[in-house]
Formats: structure tokens, C-alpha cells, sequence
């Protein structure tokens, strides 16, 4: 089987990558003038994929086109930020007014006072508002509010949870098993060299949507305990849906031992008109913001409870929190711009566009046979192969073979040349933009896809129970 499955591998990669180099010449050209000024050739870990990455010239709605002049349909929407497509002409409108006025002042604007009135009223828990610059800002300041508000030293994050990549967070984002530890008592694993020895002291990790084990977990350590800080849906992980038993016992738990709850709500805001903890019915302490709010541009905000906030009053003298580019103007004019397009019925409109885009793709994964199906929710998608049908944590989500990352490489690049654009991961997510005809596209894209190379995905999901199974 091995071997059949080398053959077919080496076949099927060879029949779409030849064809993805034929399409694209000129971001190979591109790609090699970048590796020569930029390690790797790009300023991005994650847009990276085998053999190069696609070099995009300039997007439209929900299409992105490349330096050959291919067009794709943007089911990536830069790793969900650009819920509102590219070039929307109500941003434009909104950047273009303001950019004839000036950009970045050095003092207060009012537009910073019209964002965060926004935010605080879709969002109840966010009683006072700072911004920053990006997600990664954005959870680093609310931990660290955390932890001047209790004196506690001690965080816990959950496995697989992404937040950023400040040392803080960096630990047991993506851990393999053989460093990870025990399911119920996961260790924290430093997820790069360089982070300050002391992280994995104080950053403590939990089984996503286990209660009995992040009980135990929590009661450890309550004296320690600053807070818990987890995103309701896990995004990098792989879109994974927090039980809502989970964290309505997450909330009860951090109140009984005086910690802090914090939301990453920098890719679930877009879930609903108040964000993952409205449509929980979840209130935190604390709540972290970024990518949508901005509009296409870089930003980041945190915010919750006064008292907490409070602590970043100038006049207090206590955290001190500045940036040269935070609250620029650009960034709240379209952030805001952007808020006002994305209403309680437009983020409805999309989220049941989500559920029309999983149900057509899995039904064309059941046509050929493919041990794959697309899971997520609302506007969020992640593509499964040969993976349990019911996906509660990280642990669930590791294949033990090389056969899946074969696959998931070699799918990818066939949706490419299909005129589909998606996270290398599997990771998909719409904007306004798109309507019916545009999931219709996309199940055409996945369906002309698979017909070359549903003979190796078979091949591979057998492989990948059979490794299972020893």
C-alpha cells in the first residue's frame, strides 16, 4: 500500500503542480526576486505553500487576480479580515475622504470615539475600548490587563488555540503528541525557539471543551490564576466550535477563583451581530479584537470591564499602552465603514451562505468517494480529511501519517488551477460579496478538482485508517 500510495502520490502532485507552474510563470519570477531581500521570499509564515506562493496584483469583491492575469474566487478573504471583500466602494469612500485630510496625527480623533462607540455597542462586555495594531496587540494587552488587575502571574490558554504571536501565546499552538503529554493534562510546549525561558511556567494548557480535566486544571492553580483566554471558536485549529456547556462553565469557574475571562474575538466577531459571546449568550471580562473591525486595514483593539480598563488611564500612572499607528485614522474611518455594512441580517445572509457552501461541497465529497467533509460554522469553514466525524479539540484533529498533509498539499493546489482560493490548511471563509452563484462556483471548482485526483485521496484515506488502526 505504501508504495501504491508513493506512486499515486508522485502522480497526482506531478499532474496539478505541472499544471499550477504553466498558470503562473510570473509569480515564480516574482517569488524568486522576493527570496533574494525577504527569508523565504514573503513577510508571512502562513501565506507560504509548496512550490511557491501565488503573487497576487489587485482584488475585487470577492476575486482576487494574479500576476498572469488568473482570476480567483477568494474563499480565503485574507485569513477571514476582509469580510467586506476588496475595493468595497463604501471603504474606499470612507479611506479616500480621509486620506485628502492626513492619516496619523499624534493626538485624540474623533473617529477613534465613533469606532469605539461601535464596538461597545455591539458588544456589551466592552464597556471601554483601547486600540492597537493588530490581534497579536490586541490579546498581549488584555492579558497583561489581566494580570496588573488580579497580581496573578499565571495564564491558561487552551491547546491548539491561536492568539497572536507574542511570547505570551506562543505555546502548544500546533504541539506534536510525542511532546504534548497527557490528553487530559497537556504540557506547554513551546511552540518556537526563541521565547523567554520563563513562558511555559506561567502559561498554563487545558483540553478544549473538556470540563472535567480544565476543572481540575483551574483548581490547581486558582491562587496563580490571572485568566483564561480562549478563542469560542478555534480558528487555526480548525474552525472547532466551543460547547456551550464549556464555556458557561468556563465563565462560573473564573468567577468562583477571582481570575478573568478573555474572548478572542478577533475572527469570531464576524459569527454574529455581537460577536461568538452573543450568540453564546457568554459575557467575559475581557474581549480581543481585530482583522474586521479595521476594514482592510491593520488594527487591533481590546477592551471590558471599567474597572479593568480603567487601568490604562494616563491619569492613573498604572499600565502604559501606546503605539505610534494606534487609532490612525485610516484604520477607524474604514473599520467603521466597514461595521456599517456588516448588519445583523448581512452577517445572517452569510453565515447561511456558509451552511449552503458545507452541505454542496460534502455532497460532492460523498460523489467521489473522498473520506473528507467540510465542517465550520457560519461564515467559517475547515475542510477534514480522513478525520473523525466529530471534532471537539486539537488532539482530534491529527492525523498520524504523512498521507493527509500529501493530500491536503496536493487538493490545494488543484483548487488553485480551478479558480479557487483557499487556505493551504483547508481553511475557508466568505465575505459580503458573495452570493448564490458564487457557491456555485466554488462546488464547480471543487468538483472539477476532484476529478483528477479523487483516485489519490482514496488511496491516501486508506492508508490513513490503516495507521490508525495499528
Amino acid at each position: 500500500m505504501a508504495v501504491t500510495l508513493k506512486a499515486r502520490s508522485e502522480e497526482a502532485r506531478d499532474f496539478v503542480l505541472s499544471e499550477y507552474q504553466r498558470r503562473t510563470p510570473k509569480s515564480l519570477l516574482a517569488h524568486r526576486a522576493a527570496r533574494g531581500v525577504m527569508p523565504g521570499g514573503d513577510t508571512r509564515t502562513t501565506t507560504h505553500f509548496e512550490p511557491y506562493p501565488l503573487y497576487m496584483e489587485r482584488g475585487s469583491g470577492c476575486r482576487l487576480f494574479d500576476l498572469d492575469g488568473s482570476t480567483y474566487l477568494d474563499f480565503l478573504s485574507n485569513y477571514t479580515s476582509m469580510i467586506c471583500g476588496h475595493a468595497h466602494p463604501h471603504i474606499l469612500g470612507a479611506v479616500t475622504g480621509q486620506l485628502q485630510r492626513g492619516t496619523a496625527f499624534g493626538s485624540p480623533i474623533e473617529a477613534q470615539t465613533r469606532l469605539a462607540t461601535e464596538l461597545c455597542a455591539r458588544l456589551p462586555s466592552m464597556q471601554s475600548v483601547r486600540f492597537c495594531n493588530s490581534g497579536t496587540e490586541a490579546t498581549m494587552s488584555a492579558i497583561r490587563a489581566a494580570k496588573a488587575f488580579t497580581g496573578r502571574a499565571k495564564i491558561l490558554k487552551m491547546e491548539g488555540g491561536y492568539h497572536g504571536s507574542h511570547d505570551a501565546v506562543e505555546v502548544s499552538v500546533s504541539p506534536s503528541l510525542a511532546l504534548a503529554g497527557p490528553a487530559h493534562a497537556p504540557f506547554s510546549v513551546p511552540s518556537s525557539p526563541g521565547l523567554f525561558a520563563g513562558i511555559t511556567g506561567e502559561v498554563l494548557v487545558a483540553p478544549f471543551n473538556d470540563i472535567e480535566s480544565t476543572a481540575r486544571i483551574i483548581h490547581q492553580h486558582a491562587k496563580d490564576l490571572a485568566a483564561v483566554i480562549l478563542e469560542p471558536v478555534q480558528g487555526a485549529a480548525g474552525v472547532i466550535a466551543a460547547t456551550h456547556e464549556y464555556l458557561t462553565f468556563l465563565r462560573d469557574a473564573t468567577a468562583r477563583c477571582d481570575a478573568l475571562l478573555i474572548f478572542d474575538e478577533v475572527v469570531t466577531l464576524r459569527l454574529n451581530y455581537g460577536g461568538a459571546q452573543a450568540m453564546y449568550g457568554v459575557r467575559p471580562d475581557l474581549t480581543a479584537l481585530g482583522k474586521i473591525i479595521g476594514g482592510g486595514f491593520p488594527i487591533g483593539a481590546f477592551g471590558g470591564r471599567k474597572d479593568i480598563m480603567a487601568q490604562f488611564d494616563p491619569r492613573a500612572r498604572k499600565l502604559r499602552q501606546s503605539g505610534t499607528y494606534n487609532g490612525n485614522a485610516i484604520s477607524m474611518v474604514a473599520g467603521l465603514a466597514a461595521l456599517q455594512i456588516l448588519t445583523s441580517g448581512e452577517i445572517e445572509r452569510l453565515n447561511g451562505l456558509g451552511d449552503r457552501f458545507r452541505a454542496t461541497v460534502n455532497g460532492v465529497l460523498r460523489d467521489f468517494g473522498v473520506d473528507a467533509y467540510v465542517d465550520g460554522t457560519g461564515s467559517l469553514s475547515q475542510l477534514r480529511l480522513f478525520a473523525s466525524r466529530t471534532v471537539r479539540n486539537y488532539r482530534d484533529t491529527i492525523s498520524s501519517s504523512n498521507a493527509s498533509s500529501a493530500a491536503y498539499e496536493v487538493l490545494h493546489l488543484a483548487l488553485l488551477n480551478q479558480g479557487f482560493f483557499g487556505a493551504s490548511r483547508g481553511e475557508y471563509a466568505l465575505s459580503t460579496p458573495m452570493r448564490e452563484v458564487e457557491i456555485t462556483q466554488a462546488v464547480e471548482s471543487f468538483r472539477s478538482a476532484l476529478g483528477g485526483i479523487a483516485d489519490f485521496l482514496n488511496t491516501a484515506g486508506k492508508q490513513e485508517l490503516e495507521e490508525r488502526s495499528r
